[in-house]
């Protein structure tokens, strides 16, 4: 199931709060449901993926941008380690891969780029729209942050705001969901701020947590729901389809 948030139109904060250049116009929408919006024709959308392992969230992304699912194109990839099968995913299909932080150690020790270079490289020579972090486990430098505002995604392997923060990732967070005793988890996708896992929820997803279950079984339950709703929520990025209520709390909208 998906979770969304608020319906009610009335908390909208006006269309200059949003990032994107031109709103979607309201259609009718049954009572009790959410509104649904007739898009606008907007240009392809330019994705930055940031990973850090097999980038699996990446990959999921990217075949939704070749399939048309996603109104958009992977123009670069940022990682924190140039070996990982994300990049090598990400070099296999031509996309171009930046290295954030410098390395510190290891073959690649020395390359990397500075918060400026990635911020520079990201917004003029690559001219990226949106940032999707999908599996990349350094915190975020404030200067991206400033540089994309409300256009920074992630996805988290549990449901927010409970399991998360510094060192909840992988298979971490779903050792503890098991540990709880909750009978629930499920993945998120949240904008990003300059904490770990603090940002505006935008969706979720559940699914159940059974009692004999490993945190292996109940990653790969949870990661089936990443690949679904991760890139339902950057279609929606793409096209314009989120609205910001007055109190901060993005809205995903369904469109025709």
């Amino acid at each position: 199931m998906l979770l969304l948030g608020s319906s009610e139109t009335s908390l909208l904060s006006s269309p200059s709060t949003s990032t994107t250049s031109s709103r979607p116009s309201l259609a009718t929408a049954a009572h009790g449901s959410l509104p649904e919006y007739k898009l606008e024709a907007k240009p392809p959308a330019k994705l930055a993926c940031f990973v850090s392992g097999g980038g699996s969230n990446f990959k999921a992304i990217h075949a939704a941008c070749l399939d048309g699912r996603i109104n958009g194109s992977v123009v670069a990839v940022v990682t924190d380690v140039p070996g990982c099968g994300g990049a090598a995913y990400a070099q296999q299909h031509g996309i171009p891969v930046l290295t954030y932080p410098v390395v510190k150690k290891g073959e690649h020790v020395g390359q990397g780029l500075s918060p400026a270079q990635l911020v520079d490289g990201l917004k003029n020579t690559y001219k990226a729209d949106y940032v999707l972090l999908a599996g990349y486990l350094k915190l975020i430098p404030v200067e991206l942050c400033r540089a994309f505002p409300r256009a920074m995604l992630n996805i988290h392997p549990g449901l927010l705001p409970s399991f998360g923060g510094k060192g909840y990732y992988g298979e971490r967070v779903h050792k503890a969901v098991i540990a709880s005793g909750a009978r629930f988890s499920g993945p998120t996708v949240h904008f990003v701020d300059a904490e770990y896992d603090t940002g505006p929820i935008l969706a979720q997803r559940v699914v159940p947590v059974f009692p004999t279950d490993s945190p292996k079984q109940l990653a790969a339950r949870v990661l089936k729901e990443e690949h679904q709703v991760y890139p339902h929520c950057v279609a929606a990025l793409c096209d314009g389809r989120i609205g910001w209520r007055e109190d901060g709390i993005p809205i995903l909208w369904e469109g025709k």
